[in-house]
């Protein structure tokens, strides 16, 4: 079904993406954000689960509201990024699978225990914030991912009165070359892979 990207596209997404600490002033509007979830959404997730829910902050009054509860050393990422997404994950995301998962009307009941409704929610919900990453990158947007916040107090900001906890930040924007760090070694294949 597929084929390779070519060498431009894998260097975009993965070679030479990197995170990003400063913005420039180019704006993101509304719409490349939309276009990004309209890409996010189509990555896979358990029996369709699509847990993730996404708060983009983009007005002042909203980075404003998120600001006191950012580690001091992503204060100045987040105030300066055009657009932040909270991603969040629903612990009650079961209760659409009779939309997302309509072949197999039992599928709610497969989440009945809390403790696996979690595991099933953090762990897709995750995945879906890496494909944010990927779809922004795809678009042409540049990417600052944290977990450097009160997590307790992003909740109660922005998901309270639902069964939804925030997971992790992702700043969006047109990136500067301003303070990025010489690239951090990864592991090599034999030293995180086994193949059987």
């Amino acid at each position: 079904m597929g084929q390779a990207l070519d060498d431009a596209s894998l260097d975009q997404l993965f070679r030479t993406a990197r995170s990003i600490n400063v913005w420039t002033d180019r704006a993101v509007g509304e719409d490349k954000i939309r276009a990004l979830y309209d890409l996010m959404k189509m990555g896979p997730t358990s029996a369709n689960c699509s847990p993730a829910r996404l708060i983009f902050i983009m007005s002042d009054e909203a980075k404003n509201r998120l600001k006191p509860h950012l580690m001091a050393g992503n204060v100045a990422k987040v105030m300066g990024a055009p657009a932040t997404a909270i991603i969040g994950y629903d612990r009650d995301f079961a209760s659409r699978l009779g939309e997302l998962f309509p072949h197999d009307p039992d599928a709610p009941n497969w989440f009945a225990d809390p403790a696996v409704a979690e595991d099933t929610a953090f762990r897709n919900g995750t995945l879906q914030g890496a494909y944010l990453m990927l779809a922004a990158r795809s678009l042409g947007l540049d990417c600052g991912p944290m977990s450097g916040f009160d997590r307790d107090g992003v909740d109660r900001e922005f998901f309270a009165g639902t069964n939804i906890r925030s997971n992790f930040l992702c700043a969006l924007g047109h990136g500067s070359d301003e303070r990025i760090f010489p690239r951090s070694p990864r592991l090599d294949f034999d030293d995180a892979a086994t193949v059987l």
